[in-house]
């Protein structure tokens, strides 16, 4: 029996247990004063609301730019431990130990945040948000099981799950929380089919994640391993034979291969084409973590799935709107069983506060905007042609990790480039592991080819390019 079958017919036993149970919980859109009348004229989506252009506008470089008063500025440099207190308040002064400072700031071009679209800037986003604030305010504040599941909640998680070509969504308040959430879950459905208390190995669930996933799957793995419900595999970083020999040893039925799509640390993806073969060869369930990947990678922004043809091979994708949609939230974007068993097990979902309304309806106008305005994700992908001809390192996204060794050497290149008003933050442990501290970069639809050239031509003067050319897909890392 094909992977996507069997794990269809486990969850929906486990569904069916929970009912059985009375544990299956459900979602209820609330609408919100004027909301009925809203959407009995212009039906379940008005997308023409929504402003649109085609080429690069004066309000995309505030997604790029930003200010820091000159204490910030001076503490940075020295390498002084701060508690972020050292405010200038435009109306007047404030004091800090280096003396008085007055309104002085210095302006930087940012290079180290993940807004790859430039969209938490957007004329359409910004009025989605300002509109639903002025209208509802921020919403009935509680879960999503009790009160702060809304018609645009609703809204959001459907045009999700139609980007990603999945039957449904269900929106988390974060992206960490929704792997969380999905991996507890996971979990549960050892427990809930197991024929004792607790699951036999062979009942139990193997989990398969790549060394360098990213910290939220495993913390949701090792919440899981709590429950005595899954046991837990790490496979070489993208290394698929290392995978297949784990998966040809593994003698548990129920197996899940999880990994990043695109490693937010490195700029590499994963092998999605090996991924797929290895799934048809051993009938796991595969789930990615495609939050560097929406948007950003293919034709209308499905991600890395898209990109490389095999979305209907994904069984599970779990993303984020604080990356390229420039806003804030998480979400699963899979089955309707799925769904169902997610929302009544996944405890970071069942007990976390919703979003707020005018974040959900923000959100909602950035997918819109990323799906239409396609100029955006070719004008990311011009930058990143600009730093590979610029420095002859061939980076193969937005995220550029220049590994420099030790963490002196990194917090050193970091206050070098606020010196030429970059802010690119030096990436240390416990992010990365020790002795691969780097100058994490990441390029924006918003960057023009003129700020690559000035960024590029401050890191060649204690970068030597050539070198991180030759070793840069030869990097390898330790587990974190």
């Amino acid at each position: 029996m094909e992977a996507n079958s069997l794990w269809q017919k486990w969850v929906e036993q486990a569904v069916s247990k929970l009912e059985s149970l009375k544990l299956l919980r459900s979602l209820r859109p609330l609408y919100l004063s004027s909301v009925r009348q809203e959407v009995a004229n212009v039906g379940i989506s008005n997308e023409e609301e929504y402003e649109l252009f085609d080429a690069v506008q004066p309000w995309d470089r505030s997604s790029i730019e930003v200010s820091i008063s000159e204490a910030t500025y001076r503490k940075w440099l020295l390498e002084v431990p701060s508690s972020g207190d050292e405010i200038v308040l435009r109306e007047g002064l404030a004091d800090d130990k280096f003396g008085t400072c007055q309104q002085q700031f210095k302006r930087l071009i940012l290079f180290s945040g993940n807004d790859y679209l430039g969209l938490s800037s957007h004329p359409a986003v910004r009025k989605a948000a300002a509109k639903a604030v002025q209208e509802y305010g921020m919403g009935p504040r509680g879960s999503a099981l009790i009160c702060g599941y809304t018609y645009h909640h609703r809204l959001l998680e459907s045009s999700l799950a139609s980007l990603k070509k999945k039957e449904d969504c269900l929106l988390c308040p974060t992206g960490f929380s929704a792997n969380m959430a999905f991996m507890v879950a996971l979990g549960n459905i050892a427990t809930l089919l197991a024929a004792g208390n607790k699951p036999s190995k062979d009942e139990k669930i193997a989990i398969f994640s790549d060394e360098l996933n990213h910290a939220s799957i495993i913390d949701g793995i090792r919440l899981a391993e709590r429950q005595r419900s899954v046991e837990f595999f790490v496979y070489k970083h993208c290394d698929m034979s290392h995978l297949n020999a784990l998966l040809s040893s593994c003698k548990m039925k129920k197996k899940v291969v999880v990994t990043d799509s695109l490693f937010s640390m490195d700029g590499d993806f994963a092998p999605m084409v090996e991924l797929v073969e290895l799934r048809k060869k051993h009938s796991f369930l595969l789930v990615i973590d495609d939050a560097h990947g929406t948007f950003v990678c293919g034709k209308s922004g499905g991600g890395v799935a898209e990109e490389f043809d095999c979305e209907r091979d994904v069984d599970i994708c779990i993303g984020t709107l604080s990356k390229a949609a420039g806003c804030q939230g998480g979400f699963i974007a899979c089955s309707k069983k799925w769904k169902q068993l997610i929302q009544s097990r996944g405890r970071s979902f069942i007990f976390s506060t919703a979003a707020p309304v005018p974040l959900a309806a923000a959100a909602h106008a950035a997918v819109i905007v990323a799906k239409r305005e396609m100029w955006r994700r070719r004008a990311l992908w011009d930058r990143v042609q600009d730093f590979r001809a610029l420095t002859g390192i061939p980076i193969s996204s937005p995220i550029i990790s220049l590994i420099v060794g030790s963490e002196e050497k990194a917090l050193k290149a970091s206050r070098q480039l606020l010196k030429s008003s970059f802010h690119v933050t030096a990436i240390r442990p416990p992010t990365v592991p020790p002795n691969s501290c780097r100058l994490r970069i990441a390029l924006s639809a918003a960057h023009t080819t003129d700020d690559v050239k000035k960024l590029t031509a401050a890191l060649s003067s204690y970068i030597n390019f050539r070198d991180i050319g030759s070793n840069y897909s030869l990097n390898i890392y330790s587990k974190l």
